[in-house]
């Protein structure tokens, strides 16, 4: 892996939640503050991107309409910046949150150029609210920002270690891979990121790298370009 100077890291909601499925483990919130710490220390320029999952699972609803569900997610992931970047400040971090979509007072409203002013001073920026719109996932509210602030890479932080053929949890025999293409992936239906987010990256030649969020220092290694678990070529 090549030396990075800026990533978007992408952090699952329930892997927050630890043991517990649901809400926040702060023990395990506070690890990744302080591996995030050593990484922007360094000089690495970090965009964070947190699923809602540790609060809703809309789409497993049929009572209630697909749009307003997906917003109900994109409200969760504001909640889970909020709660996360207080965390990160507390560990000595400058923070900022920026949103499709006006919060009042919480957040800001995101821009390209809003966010590279944030960069430049070392500010780490929470990306939330996912794309602003339904239908589109935090994969790829993450590829897109990936996209639009020239990430060199994409962090997937799992509660899996890497890309493997089929489910470890299913199949003792799955095979991991060390690197794989975004296009591979795609053929073979790996479900690395969803299928609009693979698109996107393959298309703008952004790379992912998929590691376990339990591996220690698995942020800040991944973060100097050390992968311990999957490599996804653009």
């Amino acid at each position: 892996m090549m030396k990075m100077k800026r990533v978007l890291l992408k952090l699952s909601g329930e892997a927050l939640a630890g043991e517990k499925k649901t809400g926040f483990d702060e023990a395990t919130v506070t690890e990744v503050a302080r591996q995030v710490k050593k990484a922007a220390d360094s000089g690495i320029e970090i965009g964070v991107v947190i699923g809602g999952g540790n609060f809703w699972r809309g789409r497993d609803s049929s009572a209630i309409d697909r749009t307003r569900a997906d917003q109900i997610g994109m409200l969760a992931t504001v909640m889970n910046c909020i709660y996360v970047s207080e965390i990160f400040r507390s560990a000595g971090m400058k923070t900022q949150i920026l949103t499709p979509f006006e919060c009042g007072t919480m957040t800001k409203l995101f821009s390209k150029d809003r966010a590279n002013k944030y960069f430049e001073k070392g500010v780490i920026v929470f990306f939330a609210g996912g794309t602003g719109h339904p239908y589109f996932s935090t994969d790829t509210g993450a590829a897109l920002r990936a996209i639009e602030m020239e990430a060199d890479c994409m962090l997937l932080a799992k509660a899996v270690d890497g890309v493997y053929d089929s489910d470890p949890k299913l199949n003792p025999d799955a095979r991991k891979y060390d690197t794989i293409s975004i296009q591979e992936v795609i053929d073979q239906k790996l479900a690395v990121v969803d299928l609009t987010a693979s698109i996107m990256c393959m298309e703008n030649h952004v790379q992912m790298a998929v590691f376990s969020l339990a591996e220690k220092d698995g942020i800040a290694n991944a973060m100097q370009g050390k992968i311990n678990g999957t490599v996804v070529t653009a």
